[in-house]
């Protein structure tokens, strides 16, 4: 669990630092289109919330086996699984194209993956 919590927390923390500077370039690279409007700040509040998730990950890398880290994961699992299909649909229901739009969707299904395989070999304490 150390090392998903690990990369969970360079990753999303990179990820949210990246929409609150230029939440367009995020935009153009996930979708092909920028944010601008209400829609870049949106997107900052989204890099917020990143932003937190990354911080939690980091300073449970370590408090593996505590049923906080277990709530954590759990929750990043919703999290992965849930960026994974909206991605998804943005690039086959909406049409959407950047160039990192798929790599993302295929990163967060690997992330939930790693997310179950965690929470079924870690013992509920």
């Amino acid at each position: 669990m150390k090392k998903l919590l690990t990369l969970t927390a360079v990753a999303e923390a990179a990820t949210g630092v990246a929409l609150m500077v230029v939440p367009s370039l995020v935009g153009r690279l996930l979708f092909g289109a920028e944010f601008s409007g209400v829609a870049a700040v949106v997107g900052r509040f989204a890099g917020i919330a990143l932003f937190a998730l990354g911080i939690a990950s980091w300073l449970a890398r370590t408090d593996t086996p505590s049923r906080a880290a277990r709530g954590l994961v759990a929750a990043m699992l919703f999290y992965n699984v849930a960026v994974a299909a909206l991605l998804s649909f943005a690039g086959l229901g909406l049409g959407l194209r950047g160039v990192m739009l798929w790599p993302a969707a295929v990163l967060h299904a690997a992330m939930g993956s790693w997310c179950v395989a965690c929470l079924r070999r870690t013992p509920l304490m």
